[in-house]
């Protein structure tokens, strides 16, 4: 739900910590004539649009409330148990509630986790107390848990037949490319998949089951696609021994009476995980933990409830068919279907489009200094990026933007940056993607960027560029997995652009870098390459807060507790300390300077009376935007001065230029 906290762990990662990020895990309207030159995509009004979003808790609400309804989870069950709980008379017009997710008979699938919690599965252990809401309501249940979708993996026949025949839709072609690109990542050769690639159909085959049991009817107990049987079961949301105030679960500790009215010393009031290495979890010398949290459990008596559990996948009908179940058959049968099939891929929406790069000749021009930008994504970020792309080439060359995986947006925003770069016709700018965490953090640590908001002002709108982002003109880069067989297409790392752009100096060249986020690219720079420091003429910080005697707080507004820490120091402090302490020649920009140096109002003044360029419009739009967003909601009283790194760096321009 837009703009509001999940269930279990308001304001932590603690669950979603056991998603991986980075590379493996892993968001105005131009005139015809600029969607021919550049490239611009006009997509249409229905889009995210900041506060205008229906929340998921409206669409359901008004959907249920028209009548019965079924319900198909595919993901967390936050949303419907928010739904069950805040509207109890709601719960008889829902007839079923399909679920893929949970593992009662078989092991749990965190394989990130393992070590504390080896029972749970990703979709319940995301948030486990709303999903035994929605299990403990009253309403029916059909669970299709990995004991059914373990037993119906991707096999090679499967891949083959779909590749080979079965790509006459839009929706079919999309599904194979898609499937393709999953499997170049998680394919795991080896004489132990027995003919499978590794991957299986989890939530299509949860869709096929409900379709089949809502076709046929679930009274008469048959479905096409599974075996399925009725189990007493219940969602573990918390370990024992019970009624342990340890500081570890939001609903107990810290209250004078339990949240949701719940019952001191019940089956929610023990110790709830904590992360991935939770140590109460770890058992020494035992390479899976102990720890419960989400496990769909197979229980008796009053404490479970009467649920109907797919257990595996039947066979496929059809001796004579390469594919050995019988859903398989019906996926691609239905995906191909010319029934409701898809109206247009991009190059039929779009006939104009065209994925061609953008390079200057830069043959006969004297370049200026050069420049690497680093960034987080942020909204002024890329505000900065269009300023830096306008200065005058002879001042100003930019060589290279990095990117901080572990700031203001996910790193899948990574291609606003390359729109952003196609749109000014700078498509031979490297973009290198950094670490997803803070310095000297595990991979899978969430550590301080648990302060930025998940939802309104934070990064649903980092990752929109507040809605925006679909109208900028689409780049043919893309972010690519690192495993992509094109090497040349790979997502480059911002170490590898460090060093790409290090070797392309002339003599007594040097580089200057502008720090707009967390300095995490840099210090891993500074530690990994000794020789760093001798071809950086200087580095400019965008942050820090110097007091100075004076009464100034810092910006991190989500954190109450902590009055003088500043955003980009705040998200990774040892990457801080790093590079402050090293001995390149550093200007910081603190926020003192920053909040003397704003002038939103005369910046968007400037921008209306000067709408003459693509960019100057799209700056115009995203700042006119946020003033309206500031002066209408709270959620974004910070967003003004968020946005002003371009602003900051008419400080420096006297040295710069």
């Amino acid at each position: 739900m837009y703009g509001r906290q999940g269930m279990s762990t308001a304001g932590s990662c603690r669950y979603r910590q056991a998603i991986p990020l980075g590379r493996h895990g892993g968001r105005l309207d131009s005139d015809t004539n600029a969607g021919v030159r550049r490239g611009f995509l006009p997509q249409g009004p229905r889009r995210y649009t900041p506060l205008r979003q229906p929340t998921a808790q409206r669409v359901m609400v008004d959907t249920v409330s028209a009548g019965t309804t079924t319900l198909l989870l595919l993901g967390t069950h936050t949303n419907a148990a928010l739904l069950l709980m805040a509207h109890p008379h709601l719960r008889r017009n829902i007839e079923r509630v399909y679920v893929s997710g949970g593992s009662v008979r078989a092991i749990g699938n965190l394989f990130t986790a393992y070590g504390a919690n080896p029972f749970a599965e990703f979709n319940v252990f995301g948030d486990p107390f709303a999903a035994y809401q929605v299990l403990h309501s009253g309403v029916p249940v059909t669970l299709v848990p990995l004991d059914a979708t373990n037993t119906i993996p991707v096999t090679e026949e499967f891949f083959a037949e779909f590749g080979s025949r079965w790509q006459s839709t839009p929706e079919a072609r999309y599904c194979f490319q898609s499937l393709d690109k999953v499997l170049k990542r998680d394919r795991k050769p080896g004489p132990d998949l027995h003919g499978s690639t590794g991957a299986n159909m989890w939530d299509s085959f949860a869709a096929g089951v409900a379709f089949s049991a809502m076709r046929n009817g679930e009274a008469n107990g048959g479905n096409e696609f599974a075996e399925l049987e009725y189990m007493n079961i219940t969602v573990i949301t918390s370990n024992e021994p019970y009624g342990l105030r340890d500081g570890s679960n939001p609903f107990f500790d810290g209250r004078a009476t339990p949240k949701f009215g719940l019952k001191e010393g019940g089956v929610h009031s023990g110790h709830v995980q904590t992360g991935i290495r939770d140590s109460f979890c770890m058992l020494p010398g035992n390479s899976s933990g102990r720890c419960q949290d989400g496990y769909t459990k197979e229980v008796s008596g009053s404490e479970g409830v009467r649920v109907r559990v797919a257990t595996s996948a039947k066979p496929n009908t059809d001796n004579s068919s390469s594919l050995d179940r019988e859903f398989s058959k019906s996926f691609l049968k239905v995906l191909n279907a010319p029934k409701q099939a898809g109206r247009f891929n991009i190059n039929t929406q779009f006939p104009y489009y065209r994925e061609v790069l953008y390079k200057p000749d830069f043959m006969n021009v004297s370049r200026g200094k050069p420049i690497i930008f680093d960034m987080d994504m942020s909204p002024g970020d890329f505000v900065s990026l269009i300023y830096l792309l306008k200065a005058p080439r002879e001042v100003i060359d930019l060589k290279g933007v990095l990117v901080n995986g572990n700031g203001w947006a996910n790193i899948a925003s990574i291609d606003i940056i390359y729109d952003i770069l196609h749109m000014m016709g700078r498509d031979d700018i490297p973009v290198g993607l950094g670490n997803t965490t803070a310095l000297g953090t595990p991979t899978l640590g969430c550590t301080n960027a648990y302060a930025i908001p998940m939802g309104s002002g934070g990064f649903i709108d980092s990752d929109t560029l507040y809605g925006l982002a679909r109208s900028l003109p689409r780049s043919r880069r893309r972010y690519t997995p690192e495993c992509s067989d094109d090497s040349d297409d790979r997502q480059p790392l911002a170490f590898e652009v460090w060093q790409y752009i290090k070797k392309q100096l002339g003599p007594g060249e040097k580089i200057t870098l502008l720090t707009s986020g967390p300095l995490t690219n840099l210090a891993n720079i500074s530690l990994s390459d000794k020789d760093a420091s001798s071809v950086i003429e200087r580095v400019y910080v965008v942050g820090g807060l110097i007091r100075d005697g004076g009464k100034e707080k810092g910006n991190v507004f989500t954190v109450p507790s902590n009055k003088y820490a500043e955003f980009n120091m705040f998200l990774d402090p040892l990457a801080a300390k790093t590079v402050l302490e090293s001995n390149l020649n550093i200007t910081l920009i603190p926020l003192t300077v920053q909040r003397r140096a704003a002038s939103f109002e005369a910046v968007l003044e400037a921008l209306e009376e000067t709408h003459q360029t693509p960019e100057s419009k799209f700056v115009h739009g995203l700042f006119s935007l946020l003033k309206e967003l500031q002066r209408k909601h709270k959620l974004y009283r910070h967003v003004v001065t968020d946005c002003y790194p371009p602003c900051f760096y008419h400080i420096t321009d006297k040295q710069l230029y």
